[in-house]
C-alpha cells in the first residue's frame, strides 16, 4: 500500500475532466440551456469557475457596515420613540423617510419646520450616528432644516455624519417631473453646497441613487450605468460653479438597491466602487473610499406570504455588506403591506445583528476577493455598465436622456424580459407563483392612514421639465392582483374559485403532477379539489360533477395518457367542465386531447400567468352541469 496523502492518489481536477463529467450526466441535452444562466441584461453565469487572482478592487473603509433602520411614521412622537428603540436595540444609522418621498410608500415623516425635525430626532445624538435623509422633491429643503437644526442645537454642523441626499435626478426618473429645467437646478446645487460649506457641513449633500431605475425592472447594468452618470451630472455642476472637484466627489453619496442574488448583489456593488474609481481617475484624482448606501429591495417584496420576506432581506443585507457596503436599511418583512409594527422592525434590525455579530461577516473586507465567479461577475457587470454610462453620456448626459425617453425605453425592454420570466416561473416567487398558501392567515401592521404627499418640488420654480416616470413595480404584483380577486370571490360566495384535479391512476401515478397542478392553481387563488384518484373517466366525470368546480384539470403520467386521457376529457365536457387542462405536455396527444376538450397545457415554462387569469374568470362562473 503507498504511504501517500489521499488526495495525491487522484488525478488533478480541471474543466476538461469535469466537462466530460458533465456530458455523461446531461446524456445529450444541451450545456447552455441546462447549466448556464444570465442576468436580465444578458450577461453570462457559468455553473463553475476556476480561482482567480484577487483584482485590486476598492473597498469601504475597514470595520463594520452600518445598521440602518427607516423613519417612516408619519406622527414625529411615535417616529421618534421608534427611532430610539431601534438604535437602543443596536441601529447604529438612521434613514429619515420624508412625507411625499416616493421610499416612504405613502407614510413617512411629517416634518414641515426645523421645530418638527428636532421634535422627530429628539434624544439621538447625531455626532455619534449616520443620518441618511431621505426626502425626495423636498431635498433643499430638507438641506436647510438640518443645517438649521445643527444651530438650533448649538452643535457644531461639522460633527455631523449626515447623508442629505438631494438628488433631484432620481426625482425626475421617479416622477417625471422638476420644478425647473437643469440649468436653472444645476446652480442651485452648487448654491447650497457653498452654503453647507459655509457653514462646517462635511458630509455628503448629494446622492445618486440607483431604487428609480431597479424598482422601474432594471438589470445591474442599467442601474448602474444610471447611478454613474447622476454621480457625474452632480460633479460636473459642481465644477462649472468653482467647486475643486476633490472636495466636490466627497459630497457625493450613492444608493444601490440589495436583492436576494446573492451572487449578482454581492458583484454588483463591487462593480461600482470600480466604477466611481475609473470616474475619479478620469478627472485626475486619485480614488478614495467612496460612501456607499444599500437598501433592501422594494422589487422583490410581496404581500403573500410574507414571511419570506425576512429570508429575502437577509440574504440580501448580506450580499450587501459582503459586496462593501457602508450602511444596509432593511426594509421590514411586512413593508408591502403597510406600515411595520415594532415586531417587524425588530426583525429586520435583528437580522443585520446577526449577520455582523454572530456570523461575522465584516471581518473580512473584501471576501469574494479570488472567488472566480464573483471577480469574473464583477468584471462583466462592471464592463456592461460602462457602456450603459457611456449609452446615456452620448445622449447629452442622463437628464436629456430621461428627457426623451431613452432610458425609459432600454429599462422598458429589460422589465418586459423580467416579466415574461415571472410569468413563466423562470424567477420563481416563494409564496406568490411558487408554494402559495391560500390558507395563511394576515400578519399585523400599524393601523396608520396614508399621508398625503406635498406639492410641488422646492427644486423650482422655474420652467418645469417633464419625462415618462419610471414605474415603481413589485414583482408579485401580478399574481396578487388574482390573491386579491380570489379574496374577493370567497367574502361574497363563501368559497373559493376551484378546479377540479381529475387524477387518473394510483397515487404513485398522479401525485407529482397533481401537486404541480395545485401549486399552480393557488398562485392564483384557485383552490385544488383532489382525490385519491380514479380507474376510469366516467368515475372522474361523475365526480366531478358532485364537486362544485367549473375547472377541472387531468393530472396522471404520460403512459396513463396514452390509455385515457382522451376519453376523460371527453367525460369531463359531457359533464360541463367549462375549461379543461391537463398537466404535462404529451406532444404525441396533443391534438387527439385538444379535440376532446382539452384547452390548455399546464406544464413548467408556460405562461402561468396568462392562465391563471383566463382559469379565475372561468372559475368564478356558476358550473354548468349535464346528467
Amino acid at each position: 500500500m503507498e504511504d501517500r496523502p489521499l488526495a495525491e492518489l487522484f488525478e488533478p481536477a480541471d474543466r476538461a475532466r469535469w466537462l466530460g463529467l458533465v456530458e455523461g450526466v446531461l446524456k445529450g441535452a444541451d450545456f447552455e440551456q441546462r447549466l448556464v444562466s444570465r442576468t436580465a441584461d444578458g450577461l453570462r453565469i457559468e455553473p463553475l469557475y476556476s480561482s482567480a487572482a484577487p483584482i485590486a478592487q476598492p473597498v469601504r473603509e475597514p470595520g463594520p457596515w452600518r445598521i440602518a433602520q427607516r423613519m417612516d411614521h408619519p406622527d414625529i412622537a411615535t417616529a421618534n420613540a421608534q427611532a430610539l428603540t431601534d438604535l437602543e436595540g443596536g441601529a447604529d444609522a438612521l434613514v429619515m423617510a420624508f412625507a411625499g418621498a416616493p421610499s416612504a410608500r405613502g407614510y413617512g415623516v411629517t416634518v414641515a419646520s426645523v421645530e418638527d425635525l428636532d421634535a422627530a430626532l429628539t434624544g439621538v445624538m447625531l455626532p455619534l450616528i449616520n443620518l441618511r435623509v431621505d426626502a425626495g422633491s423636498r431635498g433643499l429643503e430638507a438641506a436647510h432644516l438640518v443645517k438649521a437644526l445643527a444651530e438650533r442645537r448649538g452643535e457644531d454642523l461639522a460633527t455631523y455624519d449626515v447623508d442629505l441626499g438631494i438628488d433631484p435626478v432620481g426625482v425626475l426618473a421617479a416622477s417625471g417631473s422638476l420644478g425647473a429645467v437643469w440649468s436653472e437646478i444645476a446652480p442651485r446645487l452648487a448654491g447650497i453646497a457653498a452654503e453647507l460649506e459655509t457653514a462646517g457641513f462635511r458630509g455628503r449633500a448629494f446622492l445618486a441613487d440607483g431604487r428609480p431605475y431597479h424598482e422601474a425592472g432594471a438589470g445591474e447594468a442599467a442601474e448602474l450605468g444610471a447611478v454613474l452618470a447622476t454621480a457625474v451630472t452632480y460633479l460636473r455642476a459642481l465644477e462649472a460653479a468653482g467647486h475643486d472637484l476633490d472636495t466636490a466627489r466627497s459630497r457625493i453619496a450613492f444608493l444601490l438597491a440589495a436583492d436576494a442574488d446573492e451572487f449578482v448583489t454581492v458583484a454588483k456593488f463591487r462593480a461600482l466602487r470600480r466604477l466611481w474609481a475609473r470616474v475619479e481617475q478620469a478627472c485626475g484624482l486619485e480614488p478614495k473610499p467612496l460612501r456607499l448606501h444599500a437598501e433592501t429591495a422594494w422589487r422583490m417584496m410581496t404581500k403573500r406570504d410574507p414571511f419570506v420576506n425576512i429570508l429575502r432581506t437577509g440574504m440580501a443585507a448580506a450580499s450587501a455588506g459582503m459586496g462593501g457596503a457602508d450602511s444596509v436599511a432593511v426594509l421590514p418583512y411586512t413593508q408591502a403591506l403597510g406600515l411595520p409594527d415594532a415586531f417587524a422592525r425588530r426583525v429586520g434590525r435583528n437580522s443585520q445583528i446577526v449577520l455582523l455579530e454572530e456570523s461575522h461577516l465584516a471581518r473580512v473586507i473584501d471576501p469574494a476577493a479570488g472567488a472566480g465567479g464573483f471577480e469574473a461577475l464583477t468584471a462583466e457587470i462592471a464592463e456592461a455598465a460602462w457602456a450603459a454610462f457611456q449609452a446615456i453620456e452620448t445622449e447629452g448626459g442622463i437628464v436629456a436622456s430621461l428627457s426623451v425617453g431613452k432610458l425609459q425605453r432600454r429599462i422598458e425592454a429589460i422589465r418586459e424580459t423580467r416579466t415574461k420570466a415571472v410569468a413563466t416561473r423562470r424567477e420563481a416567487l416563494t409564496g406568490a407563483s411558487e408554494f402559495p398558501n391560500l390558507a395563511e392567515k394576515p400578519v399585523t401592521v400599524l393601523d396608520v392612514p396614508k399621508v398625503a404627499p406635498p406639492l410641488g418640488s422646492n427644486f423650482g420654480p422655474g420652467s418645469a421639465v417633464a419625462c415618462d416616470a419610471l414605474p415603481s413595480q413589485r414583482l408579485a404584483e401580478p399574481y396578487e392582483a388574482l390573491r386579491d380577486a380570489s379574496d374577493a370571490y370567497h367574502a361574497t360566495a363563501g368559497r373559493r374559485p376551484a378546479v377540479f384535479l381529475a387524477n387518473l391512476g394510483s397515487v404513485a401515478a398522479f401525485n407529482a403532477r397533481a401537486t404541480f397542478a395545485a401549486n399552480a392553481f393557488a398562485a392564483g387563488g384557485i383552490e385544488a379539489l383532489s382525490n385519491d384518484g380514479f380507474p376510469d373517466a366516467e368515475s372522474a366525470a361523475a365526480a366531478f360533477r358532485e364537486s362544485g368546480a367549473s375547472l377541472a384539470c387531468i393530472c396522471s403520467t404520460d403512459a396513463i395518457y396514452a390509455e385515457r386521457a382522451v376519453e376523460t376529457a371527453e367525460a369531463l365536457a359531457r359533464a360541463g367542465a367549462g375549461v379543461i387542462y391537463l398537466a404535462g405536455k404529451p406532444a404525441d396527444l396533443a391534438e387527439p386531447l385538444k379535440q376532446a376538450g382539452v384547452q390548455t397545457f399546464l406544464h413548467a415554462g408556460c405562461d402561468l400567468l396568462t392562465v391563471l387569469n383566463g382559469a379565475l374568470r372561468a372559475a368564478m362562473k356558476p358550473p354548468s352541469r349535464t346528467a
